[in-house]
């Protein structure tokens, strides 16, 4: 496989610019870890100040070039070199050089090998999924035994108030509030992140969208959002799905 990479450079004079009478380019370009290709330009020759000189002056100049290539590309037998090369003069002391770089006898990645970096990935989020799903059980399990604590307390606290009351009318209402009172502490300890008891990985193909994953997943936006950022998701972005309990 060969992949043509364009690039231009302007490069400006110091002196006055008004023909290039030769011209010549050279390289150091080459390959750095497994995806990125580095090195210089090294363009140089003589030119002409103005129209009546008869005199030339050398020039050189070296323009650096890096790109980093597709991670599915194997880059060890790649050969670098020079596909095409012109320039044009647009001015008195801008000359514009196009440089065509070619990057022959790329090899994909293996189809198998994509697919491994790709369970990687997936099980790495589901570690830290995992992960997550241990600390809100801890914090679960923590908030359960203070309910326990609550309701014991509650439960005194409501016999105690009953033995002071004497009207019969009075004890019923205050019975009442006791009661109310009771079922409004027990839950304002309760989250909605602790009903949560396991989690799905949703990874966004193409057609998907917000919708349409709460829709597949009988979800709300909401709770959503205790666990994604929901701002921008695109194609390929792993989305954690709580399973709520009933």
């Amino acid at each position: 496989m060969k992949k043509i990479v364009p690039f231009k450079k302007e490069i400006i004079f110091k002196s006055n610019l008004s023909e290039i009478t030769s011209i010549s380019l050279e390289h150091t370009l080459h390959y750095e870890g497994d995806k990125i290709i580095t090195g210089e330009f090294i363009i140089s020759g003589d030119y002409l100040m103005n129209d009546d000189s008869t005199n030339t002056e050398p020039f050189i100049y070296n323009i650096p070039f890096d790109i980093n290539m597709d991670e599915k590309y194997i880059l060890d037998k790649a050969i670098i070199d020079i596909n095409d090369f012109y320039y044009e003069i647009i001015n008195s002391k801008i000359l514009s050089v196009n440089i065509e770089v070619s990057i022959d006898k790329l090899e994909e990645q293996p189809l198998i090998l994509k697919e491994e970096r790709k369970i990687e990935e997936i099980e790495q989020t589901l570690e830290e999924t995992e992960t997550i799903e241990e600390s809100r059980n801890e914090k679960a399990e923590i908030t359960h035994n203070e309910i326990k604590t609550e309701i014991k307390e509650n439960k005194i606290e409501k016999e105690e108030m009953e033995i002071k009351v004497e009207n019969s009318e009075e004890k019923e209402e205050t019975k009442r509030c006791i009661e109310e009172e009771t079922v409004k502490s027990l839950f304002d300890n309760v989250t909605s992140e602790e009903v949560y008891a396991s989690y799905r990985i949703c990874i966004v193909r193409e057609g998907d969208s917000l919708e349409n994953i709460m829709v597949k997943y009988s979800i709300s936006k909401e709770q959503l959002e205790l666990y994604n950022d929901l701002k921008e998701i695109k194609i390929g972005d792993k989305l954690i799905i709580p399973s709520v309990k009933s």
